[in-house]
């Protein structure tokens, strides 16, 4: 057990050294956030399973707090109506899931998140896709080489690892540092 344990945590140190890769893009997704709150908009934030549990906990920390008290930030978690999800799913089907609710309530400079270890899960590439067309700034959570979501996304924020819960461990990093960059900004200034 110990030996699987040790494993685990280094390939977690692996992935994370890794990320270093992509601090400048991260840099750039934060201060996309920081300029839409600032301009009276939203984040609105999606994914699939893990992906989903992950898009949950990066809105509550912005709409609660990250680590200052300050005043709620606006962001919304796509994945937490059970009755839309399964409304859409039943009457338009699963791959509409993201993107009917990017329809009703994205605005014009809102930003859109979609999480996706793969990069190639179908309803959040579609979503992000549609949030571009609506004129919302996009950005991406993936792994692996990006897949459709390089396509999709503005800024496409790629943990250039295969392993799924590696993938996840670094999308959760990149969005408590998200956080902390848009909170830090937003009561400090930087």
């Amino acid at each position: 057990m110990i030996e699987i344990i040790q494993y685990e945590l280094n390939e977690h140190i692996k992935t994370a050294q890794q990320i270093n890769s992509v601090t400048e893009i991260i840099v750039k997704a934060a201060k996309m956030c920081i300029q839409s709150i600032q301009t009276g908009h939203k984040i609105l934030i999606f994914g699939n399973g893990g992906s989903a549990a992950d898009a949950q906990h990066i809105a509550a920390e912005l709409v609660g707090r990250y680590k200052t008290d300050r005043m709620g930030l606006p962001a919304i978690a796509l994945t937490t109506d059970t009755s839309a999800l399964t409304a859409i799913g039943n009457d338009f089907g699963y791959q509409h899931i993201f993107t009917r609710q990017i329809e009703a309530l994205s605005s014009p400079g809102d930003v859109v998140i979609g999480i996706s270890t793969s990069g190639n899960s179908d309803n959040v590439y579609s979503a992000l896709k549609l949030a571009n067309d609506l004129g919302c700034r996009t950005i991406g959570l993936s792994g692996r080489d990006g897949g459709k979501m390089n396509m999709a996304c503005e800024i496409n924020i790629v943990v250039p690892a295969e392993d799924t819960p590696r993938i996840q461990e670094m999308h959760i990093f990149i969005g408590h540092t998200l956080c902390h960059l848009i909170e830090q900004s937003l009561t400090e200034g930087l």
